[in-house]
């Protein structure tokens, strides 16, 4: 046990050491747009490729769809379990660069600070896990099993070609996974709400506008009736199972205690939300639409399935007697989690209250990830990554410094406690 503790704590002097290699490979990986859309991760996964091939590491290139590569590179030996360490080069558009304060694609360091489009989603936690596993190699670390990169391009739009194409291929196997996604310094995500994205569209009848109500029948009407049902989700009273309530009561305190401005998200944790995202109906103002398209995201609690919500819905917008139909698209799950007490969210927990002499534990998320993929695979998997969670998706995207080298010394550190726990 002294020889992993030495190890452990050379690892995370290294990353100190080295630290301003690693700020510098976080820079670089942000001055590449990788956007999606367009999805285009050539540029990025030729720089990925040779910063792993300068340290002897060899990278497999797997084109799932038309220049959107996934990146697999694997150290240590077969023998003993495996490790899977993930994370996406792809990152939501800049959007308008006016409304920026910096060139969203610098990377520039200032004041403590990483700048930039992808600084805490997830540019910083790929740059971390990228410096964690060539560090290994670079210090000729012997592992008594098998550490796996998957670098994917695709988890912005749903994700459908990036971690579920490489497990569905069987391209990636392993005993627990880590996925870099942006976290809170001291509460890695072991679980998130289901996701159900859904499109209704409403069937009226058109006439002229001159008539209506009297005339026609009015689609745009009938979706405002069926809005409010949908709506009604919130109302479900769920109940969660026993086996993730502790789960549910530890992350609602996270959510009084530690982020108190988060106190009034509490209830999400346990209902259905709702949101209606787009309407698109009619085609002028005198003429009474025959169409109405509207756009849901629901988030599902533990407790209630995709199902379930589709029974519920079918019921409730018959009901109206209005003409309609419904399709799913985008994110699609049910609520999922990783036990607090697996090796891969020990690993994690222990090395971040390690790093930081600080109680770490792990939380709920209300949004989705990768993560669900890696568990309809039965691969234990959490969140952990360098973030200032107000800038991710918005505009003057950044992260603190001090944060990403923190978390490179967890990643590296885990790598240990997992791959020689027996």
């Amino acid at each position: 046990m002294s020889e992993i503790k030495e190890l452990k704590q050379r690892l995370i002097e290294e990353v100190e050491a080295r630290k301003d290699e690693l700020i510098e490979l976080c820079s670089s990986l942000i001055q590449i747009p990788s956007e999606n859309p367009p999805g285009d991760s050539t540029e990025i996964s030729q720089f990925i490729d040779g910063y792993l091939r300068q340290y002897g590491l060899e990278t497999e290139w797997h084109e799932s769809a038309d220049k959107m590569f996934n990146l697999i590179s694997s150290i240590g030996q077969e023998e003993g379990k495996h490790l899977i360490y993930c994370g996406h080069t792809d990152v939501v558009p800049a959007g308008d660069l006016s409304k920026w304060d910096f060139n969203p694609f610098s990377g520039e360091v200032k004041d403590g600070w990483l700048l930039g489009r992808g600084a805490s989603d997830m540019k910083a936690g790929l740059g971390g896990i990228l410096f964690a596993f060539a560090l290994l190699k670079r210090l000729n670390v012997e592992l008594p099993g098998k550490l796996t990169l998957a670098i994917v391009p695709d988890e912005e739009t749903g994700g459908e070609f990036g971690v579920p194409w490489l497990l569905e291929k069987g391209l990636v196997k392993g005993d627990g996974a880590l996925i870099a996604e942006p976290s809170s310094p001291l509460n890695p995500t072991i679980g998130q709400k289901g996701s159900y994205w859904f499109e209704l569209e409403v069937f009226g009848t058109p006439g002229h506008g001159s008539l209506s109500p009297v005339a026609g029948g009015n689609a745009i009407v009938d979706a405002i009736a069926a809005i409010e049902k949908i709506r009604s989700l919130w109302d479900i009273k769920i109940t969660i199972p026993e086996d993730v309530k502790e789960l549910i009561e530890v992350s609602q305190r996270y959510m009084r205690e530690v982020e108190e401005e988060r106190e009034k998200f509490q209830p999400v944790l346990e209902r259905i939300t709702v949101n209606i995202g787009t309407i698109q109906g009619g085609t002028k103002s005198n003429v009474i639409p025959e169409s109405c398209k509207v756009q849901v995201d629901c988030r599902l609690p533990f407790g209630i399935t995709q199902d379930e919500v589709t029974a519920y819905l079918k019921k409730e917008l018959d009901a109206l007697g209005i003409r309609y139909k419904i399709h799913q698209f985008g994110f699609r799950s049910n609520a999922n989690h990783t036990s607090a007490e697996d090796p891969v969210c020990r690993s994690i927990v222990d090395n971040i209250s390690l790093v930081t002499g600080e109680n770490a534990y792990g939380v709920m998320q209300w949004a989705s990830s990768d993560a669900r993929h890696f568990r309809e695979y039965n691969i234990p998997v959490l969140q952990y990554g360098p973030a200032y969670l107000p800038s991710i998706h918005g505009y003057n995207e950044k992260v603190q410094v001090e944060d990403i080298v923190r978390c490179a010394k967890v990643y590296a550190a885990a790598v240990i406690d997992f791959l020689y726990e027996k």
